[in-house]
């Protein structure tokens, strides 16, 4: 792109990227949107980690963007597949056997990074919700919804490693 403010999208429609104008307010640039808004947020929560973690959010960050295409397309062979959702069960399992079974329920808290972590997890299920809306009018690909309902589960798992790490426990909260 040669410019940025090119004015096009002032009558509040913007461009897909088959050429297509929509409104901006459509469900497919809610989806992409919401999706993009799930990638600002992690990198909000790579300013606190280092490691494998950082690494893993790194590589979920390109994943993000790729689904983002795909929803900007909105036609085209899905860049997100099975061998995508199959690396986060594999990342989740590896988590979930490492931390300690929870006991009640867990506020968003502990560390700097678990909180950043349970922000990204709630624009996660955001974003997640935006693609359910999208599959009820137009055609989506499922690994797309699974994908992120897994990101979400382990976004969790991550910011209660993040809290362990920090020697912070977990805020618990139980019903009353």
């Amino acid at each position: 792109m040669a410019r940025i403010a090119t004015g096009t999208g002032d009558q509040g429609t913007t461009g897909l990227a088959d050429g297509r104008r929509v409104p901006k307010d459509s469900a497919r640039i809610g989806a992409y949107g919401a999706v993009d808004e799930l990638n600002s947020a992690l990198g909000v929560a790579l300013v606190s980690l280092r490691g494998p973690a950082a690494e893993l959010l790194g590589r979920v960050q390109r994943e993000l963007f790729d689904l983002g295409a795909d929803l900007a397309l909105a036609k085209g062979g899905p860049r997100i597949t099975r061998e995508h959702v199959a690396r986060l069960d594999a990342e989740l399992d590896a988590l979930e056997a490492a931390l300690p079974p929870l006991q009640r329920f867990v506020l968003p808290g502990g560390s700097e990074a678990a909180a950043r972590l349970h922000v990204a997890r709630t624009v996660c299920r955001r974003a997640e919700r935006a693609l359910v809306r999208l599959a009820a009018t137009e055609p989506l690909d499922a690994e797309s919804l699974v994908y992120l309902n897994r990101l979400g589960d382990l976004l969790f798992l991550m910011a209660r490693q993040a809290n362990r790490d920090a020697g912070r426990d977990d805020v618990e909260v139980r019903f009353r």
